[in-house]
């Protein structure tokens, strides 16, 4: 019963009023750069398992879906230069800051604007917590990824919910409902417990959704 009632949340409709809300959020914290950085430490294990989990990415193309201001793109570009990345955000303000070499587009996660198939590999980090029609976004995020591709989400635990302060859209989940979103689309899925860094243990706040579709 529990799962079933955080389902039904997840399935809430994205109103245009409150997306222009989510983005008017997201423009105005571009000029923080203390809480929404422009880059990233490549050793922080977020980064990490993501390219691991992506593998190779040389000719491949690269969605980040709610990007900001691109910064594991960023790092994805450093180290697989030869790979194609592109970065999609609602706010036009964060991708001003997205690194130079980037595909950016500004849209929602909800209605992505590429075709069926487009992509060899996606991922999203800390930002299907704000796209609100969680069913449909994890739907559009399989949909522009090619088959045998994959995905990698990481995001908040539920059972961690309240330990920071969130916006009242912001949505997090359990290990079962992403899962089990992500199964309708793909073969193969994974759910981890992550921490920042990989030598310490995980403390309940991220899991990590590892999927080939």
């Amino acid at each position: 019963m529990e799962w079933r009632s955080l389902f039904s949340r997840r399935s809430a409709q994205l109103t245009g009023e409150l997306r222009a809300r989510i983005r008017a959020s997201f423009d105005q914290a571009a000029g923080d750069e203390e809480r929404f950085p422009a880059s990233i430490d490549p050793r922080i294990y977020h980064v990490q398992l993501i390219r691991r989990h992506l593998g190779a990415l040389a000719g491949r193309w690269v969605l980040d879906v709610g990007c900001g201001k691109g910064r594991f793109a960023r790092v994805l570009g450093d180290e697989e230069p030869e790979a194609t990345i592109c970065g999609l955000d609602l706010s036009l303000a964060m991708l001003r800051f997205a690194p130079g070499g980037m595909r950016v587009c500004a849209g929602s996660m909800t209605e992505l604007p590429y075709d069926d198939a487009t992509f060899d590999a996606a991922y999203a980090t800390e930002s299907l917590e704000h796209a609100v029609a969680i069913e449909q976004a994890i739907g559009e995020i399989c949909r522009v990824v090619k088959p045998g591709g994959r995905i990698a989400i990481i995001d908040k635990n539920a059972r961690a919910r309240g330990r920071l302060v969130t916006p009242d859209w912001e949505r997090w989940f359990t290990r079962r409902e992403l899962t089990g979103l992500l199964k309708r689309h793909c073969r193969q899925v994974e759910c981890r417990a992550i921490s920042y860094w990989e030598d310490v243990p995980p403390d309940g706040l991220f899991l990590a959704w590892l999927a080939v579709k």
